[in-house]
């Protein structure tokens, strides 16, 4: 599979009169989080947490900020969550995207809703006994 890029759209859900951005991101299902660009985290005025040190794909470790909430939006889909304070471009990691369900398509270089729930995000909760 090669590399797969999205647009997606990001936002301060704490700031709503912040604008949205709209986002190229790749999309890694190797990386876990959410990483954004400190310019990106800037913008939306995006709160540091905690710092968290992080490998990556060299196998260096790097101390980065991490940040709270973020709304993250593709398609029909949207979910909050954390992100790393990392690199040059947006990084749409696994959690992100299985939180939102969605995946890659190798077939369509591209990441699609779950076809098997094209209307709303499915999950799965194990245990869960509901009255």
């Amino acid at each position: 599979m090669g590399i797969i890029n999205t647009e997606i759209q990001l936002s301060n859900p704490c700031n709503r009169a912040l604008h949205l951005v709209t986002v190229r991101a790749l999309a890694d299902t190797g990386a876990l989080h959410l990483c954004t660009p400190e310019h990106f985290a800037i913008q939306l005025e995006l709160e540091e947490l905690y710092k968290r040190e992080v490998t990556i794909a060299d196998g260096g470790k790097h101390l980065c900020a991490y940040v709270d909430p973020v709304e993250v939006k593709f398609e029909n889909r949207g979910c909050f969550t954390g992100a790393l304070v990392l690199g040059n471009e947006v990084l749409l990691g696994a959690v992100t995207m299985e939180d939102m369900d969605i995946m890659l398509s190798p077939a369509r270089q591209a990441v699609i809703v779950n076809p098997e729930s094209p209307n709303i995000p499915m999950t799965i909760a194990k245990n869960l006994i509901i009255y």
